[in-house]
């Protein structure tokens, strides 16, 4: 059995997390930490306030889904105490990065750190990647529900170096003036632009639109509910331990 904790735990992505493991005759709830929902339950689990209640209670491994202002402190204070983590939080850097794979491996514990764990997801980045050096011409258009916080998502930029990285033979933008500033969206990696959305009703969604020549290819990726993340997340906390340091997306552990 493998014991794990919960970071942001009183969220709706840390709660659905804790009922995803709660669920899984692999996996154990011991520990969930929220310094803004301390002295609540979550699947018959006291929310605590500190990181020490994971070291407290053993955990083998701790899900993080809190600000990247947050995971910054509390991914090197895991590999500090020996427990693996699984990332989900958004708007880390490449020195964040950089700083967990100093902290990661050795014969320690390890990391897997993902834009976004649903399936669906990982998928649709592969195949944009596959798809990018057949095609000219790119654009990435995301959408999510109106409280996300930061823009483009991760997956969207994650998206993007993936699609930059497996071509850089892609067209310029013909764009002489935009009548609205920011209607081309934002430029990412090799000049793909990427247009971010925020509207009710929606969870998370993106499409990555390639073109060439009379053709375009359009892939498209949608998770309705916030329970499409927890295959991977579950698949992550199972397999975190047999990974070496910092394992960026779920490819190797689905091994795409």
């Amino acid at each position: 059995m493998i014991r794990v904790g919960v970071n942001g735990a009183g969220g709706r992505m840390g709660a659905t997390v804790c009922r995803a493991v709660a669920l899984d005759p692999d996996l154990e709830l011991v520990a969930a930490v929220d310094p803004g929902a301390v002295g609540s339950t979550v699947q018959d689990t006291t929310i605590a306030g500190e990181l020490r209640a994971f070291a407290d209670a053993a955990c083998d491994v701790v899900v993080d889904f809190t600000v990247a202002e947050a995971a910054r402190a509390t991914i090197p204070w895991l590999a500090m105490h020996g427990i693996h983590a699984v990332v989900g939080t958004t708007g880390l850097t490449g020195d964040d990065l950089a700083t967990f794979a100093g902290e990661f491996g050795a014969g320690g514990p390890n990391c897997v750190v993902a834009a976004n764990f649903s399936i669906s997801a990982v998928l649709m980045m592969r195949f944009a990647e596959i798809a990018a050096p057949f095609f000219d011409t790119a654009e990435i258009v995301e959408l999510h529900h109106d409280t996300k916080a930061d823009a483009p998502s991760g997956t969207a930029l994650a998206t993007a170096e993936r699609m930059a990285a497996a071509s850089d033979q892609w067209a310029a933008d013909p764009t002489q003036t935009e009548t609205l500033a920011g209607a081309r969206g934002g430029v990412g990696p090799a000049g793909i632009h990427v247009h971010a959305v925020r509207m009710r009703g929606m969870v998370a969604h993106q499409e990555v639109i390639l073109g060439a020549i009379g053709q375009s290819l359009t892939i498209r990726q949608d998770s309705y509910d916030r329970d499409s993340f927890m295959p991977g997340v579950l698949l992550a906390c199972k397999h975190v331990a047999e990974q070496d340091g910092v394992t960026i997306g779920l490819d190797r552990l689905l091994e795409l």
